[in-house]
């Protein structure tokens, strides 16, 4: 018997909200076609993770064929080789999402940094843009304007405490 639609509104509503925010929300929820996710409330086509480790057991368990499989749960057939890539590689940890571009400041170098905090601590401090300019000019890279006031308000990590 399901709960009255009131009852599973909220939760719902923030469950969404929590797989969109972990990157795991499936655009293409619309696309799954497997039984599985189409009968029983406990498979979510929302939740892409779910939706990868099914189709991997549909294919190792069940013995379909990739096409089929990956069809059927809405991805394709790239899609199932990644994910069988990642699983087998890593578990079920490897089927969510990984952090997508630089994972550090890869141009704000320790150099930089010491120059535009110097040139910010004279007196009158040096504007932003011209500071950008600043470094471009010494340096010649550009820099994005919240990349830079963010490395600048980051307080400076301690080394080998």
């Amino acid at each position: 018997m399901r709960p009255p639609p009131s009852a599973t509104a909220q939760p719902f509503a923030s469950k969404i909200e929590a797989l969109r925010q972990s990157g795991t929300l499936n655009r293409r929820a619309a696309k799954v076609q497997a039984p599985l996710f189409v009968e029983d409330r406990f498979f979510d086509a929302q939740d892409l993770t779910q939706v990868k480790y099914e189709m991997l057991r549909h294919v190792q368990t069940d013995a379909k064929p990739i096409s089929r499989a990956a069809a059927t749960f809405g991805l394709s057939r790239p899609a199932f080789y990644k994910a069988h890539q990642d699983f087998t590689r890593d578990g079920l940890v490897g089927l969510l999402p990984k952090r997508r571009g630089p994972k550090r400041r890869h141009k704000l170098t320790p150099e930089i940094l010491t120059v535009a905090r110097q040139m910010r601590a004279q007196q009158p401090p040096v504007a932003t843009p011209d500071l950008l300019q600043h470094i471009q000019d010494t340096f010649g890279i550009q820099i994005h304007r919240r990349s830079l006031e963010r490395a600048l308000a980051a307080p400076k990590k301690k080394r080998g405490a």
